[in-house]
């Protein structure tokens, strides 16, 4: 098992993208953190892990909230005495809202995919240092290296964010043996908090720019995720590993 003996929180983890990245890390021998809003989803993730043989407790977390997180990493330590991996998932979409300038869509897409990312690492990292090393893999987006129509300004700044502070941090705690990747999906399943990009003549439009001529999968991320936690990518930080099918290469 490429995870065994690892303990891994995962935000956003009671849906998509962070839930089959929970369920994989489990199947993998880590013991999961399932972190989320979501209380009732979140569970049943962790029933899932369960009920396949692996480890895993849910806590509930509000990635904006500097004090929910304290208490999330907290908790793990509390539940398995170490933290050795986080994946910051958690995050809401760009294409809900219909004026891309809209100011409090600004300030919630900042506060979640941005802030909440920072304020992760800001726990997670005093909490590998102790433990000698870890590896954060930081979700961002294709949309976080290019400009894009019907998506709010917040999105790509957000997304944008997170890619820079990781390489940021990455340089930073490097010396201590602190791994921080990004990861860029591409065009995948919607999201809960879609809008426009969930409609289908909308997405239709976006598969023309994708050379692998499909939408991506929500594993096909958790596979990645996967990679950059694992000691196989034992070298591999200030990263970028775009799950697109191609689509920033056009």
């Amino acid at each position: 098992m490429r995870l065994a003996g690892k303990v891994a929180i995962i935000s956003g983890a009671a849906s998509g993208m962070g839930a089959a990245t929970a369920r994989r890390f489990g199947a993998e021998g880590a013991r999961v953190v399932v972190a989320d809003l979501l209380d009732t989803d979140g569970a049943a993730v962790v029933n899932a892990i369960r009920a396949k043989g692996g480890e895993a407790r849910f806590v509930h977390l509000d990635v904006t909230d500097e004090a929910s997180w304290r208490a999330a990493v907290d908790a793990t330590i509390a539940a398995y005495g170490t933290l050795h991996i986080a994946v910051n998932n958690a995050g809401i979409s760009g294409s809900k809202v219909t004026d891309t300038l809209e100011t409090d869509a600004w300030n919630r897409l900042m506060a979640v995919n941005a802030t909440g990312v920072f304020l992760g690492m800001k726990f997670q990292i005093p909490a590998m240092q102790k433990a000698g090393g870890g590896s954060i893999v930081n979700l961002s987006s294709i949309s976080g290296n290019t400009g894009q129509n019907q998506i709010h300004l917040g999105y790509n700044a957000s997304k944008g964010a997170v890619r820079i502070m990781s390489k940021s941090a990455a340089v930073q705690f490097g010396k201590d043996n602190i791994r921080v990747n990004t990861i860029h999906p591409g065009l995948m399943p919607p999201m809960r908090t879609s809008g426009a990009t969930a409609d289908p003549a909308t997405r239709a439009k976006m598969l023309k720019r994708v050379p692998l001529g499909r939408t991506g999968e929500v594993d096909e991320v958790a596979n990645a995720a996967l990679f950059l936690a694992s000691d196989e990518a034992s070298y591999v930080t200030g990263a970028e590993l775009y799950v697109d099918g191609g689509y920033l290469a056009g």
